[in-house]
């Protein structure tokens, strides 16, 4: 799922008043922080996360490998956060409803 612009600045906007929840250190990205952030998306949809200084990732690097990893969106990457989103795949237990595209079909 391709996010839109008018999407992402929606996840934007809630992403301001997250915590930080996960965090990729000198150990980079391995199977344990792959898990973290899958189930953290499984439960919140919304996350964010850093990269600090000691890591050998940019924070742009570690989003990018992190989307691939969880199958997730990146939202934002500025300095060194970032935010990621995966839609709950249970419609039940969805928490965040996305503003719909603005394309008309013709």
């Amino acid at each position: 799922m391709e996010l839109t612009s008018k999407q992402r600045a929606q996840l934007r906007g809630m992403a301001s008043t997250l915590d930080t929840i996960v965090h990729v250190g000198k150990d980079g990205i391995g199977d344990n922080l792959v898990k973290q952030v899958d189930d953290a998306l499984e439960a919140r949809e919304l996350i964010k996360g850093r990269v600090l200084e000691n890591s050998m990732y940019t924070a742009r690097e570690a989003a990018e490998e992190l989307s691939v990893s969880a199958r997730c969106e990146v939202v934002q990457v500025i300095g060194s956060k970032f935010v990621l989103y995966r839609q709950q795949s249970d419609k039940s237990k969805r928490k965040i409803e996305l503003v719909r595209s603005g394309k008309k079909r013709i």
